[in-house]
């Protein structure tokens, strides 16, 4: 062979070790409690052709639900986390914040070397997960919320102590598939769900008086509420593709004497602004208590 076709067959070799270093074909995946979330992300593996079918495994309670979502998923589903654990390189934990523990204890014996346990169950740390599984496990916490369910969510994630940085860009690939992901220090975590975990609630109910506050001045129901949510996705869209802070985009609406100026007026008048500062406090306290 001349030296210009080593030359080439060697670059084609260090091209394919690259697609292969960010590939995850052949990569098992366990997502032990396939609850709402659970259930969110594997539709979205499947729908993005992240994992193959044949590599992702499921855990529910019940054998009737095991039987029901793997005939609609059309992967693998059982009732036993020990069983589901086994032979996985990548395991996500998405049951109760009070079953953690017991859980991560009853498959710690299952876990392959190099394993990657991901949790996106509310308040619980890294520390306390590493602790069940009985060693230097590397674990990634995950806070999503629930517009992941149309691949709108936000995640942030954060690193246990033994989680390598290419662990962490597994996790951000992962929950890439349903939104955007944001890395974090754990001691922002609580903060974090009670920002973006319940701030959907909080726009639910902002959106929700916009609607009726349509109806009080005259429009039909369906059109205020259409006119709401357009108008608050189209709002958070502009933050989000402008970069622009909320203030300038704000003034921008704003004209002088205008009628937009009152309409601000009132909701500071309401107290609107502290309002939603201490609801975002409260839920992170809260978060920070359940984590305690």
């Amino acid at each position: 062979m001349s030296s210009n076709g080593a030359s080439k067959q060697g670059k084609k070799k260090q091209a394919k070790k690259k697609q292969d270093a960010g590939s995850t074909t052949g990569v098992r995946v366990a997502v032990l409690g396939a609850g709402k979330m659970g259930g969110i992300l594997l539709q979205a593996f499947l729908r993005s052709g992240l994992f193959a079918p044949e590599d992702l495994v499921a855990t529910v309670a019940h054998e009737a639900r095991a039987r029901q979502l793997a005939k609609q998923l059309g992967i693998s589903v059982t009732t036993h986390n020990k069983k589901a654990a086994a032979g996985a390189d990548v395991i996500l934990l998405g049951v109760k914040p009070q079953q953690m523990g017991d859980v991560v204890r009853g498959i710690a014996k299952s876990l392959k070397p190099g394993v990657l346990l991901i949790s996106f169950a509310a308040s619980v740390k890294t520390g306390a997960i590493e602790k069940a599984a009985g060693g230097k496990v590397s674990v990634v916490r995950a806070m999503p919320n629930t517009p992941a369910k149309l691949g709108e969510g936000i995640t942030a994630l954060c690193r246990g102590s033994f989680a390598t940085a290419e662990q962490l860009a597994v996790a951000q690939k992962i929950f890439a598939t349903v939104g955007r992901t944001v890395i974090v220090d754990e001691k922002h975590m609580d903060a974090v769900t009670g920002l973006s975990g319940s701030g959907p609630a909080f726009i639910y109910i902002i959106l929700e008086a916009l609607a009726e506050a349509g109806v009080n001045v005259g429009l039909p129901r369906d059109i205020a509420t259409l006119l709401a949510a357009q108008t608050t996705y189209g709002a958070a869209k502009m933050v989000l593709e402008t970069g622009s802070h909320p203030a300038l985009l704000k003034d921008e609406v704003t004209t002088p004497a205008g009628c937009t100026v009152d309409g601000i007026h009132a909701l500071e008048e309401g107290g609107l602004r502290i309002t939603l500062i201490q609801a975002v406090k409260r839920a992170s306290e809260r978060a920070k208590e359940l984590a305690g």
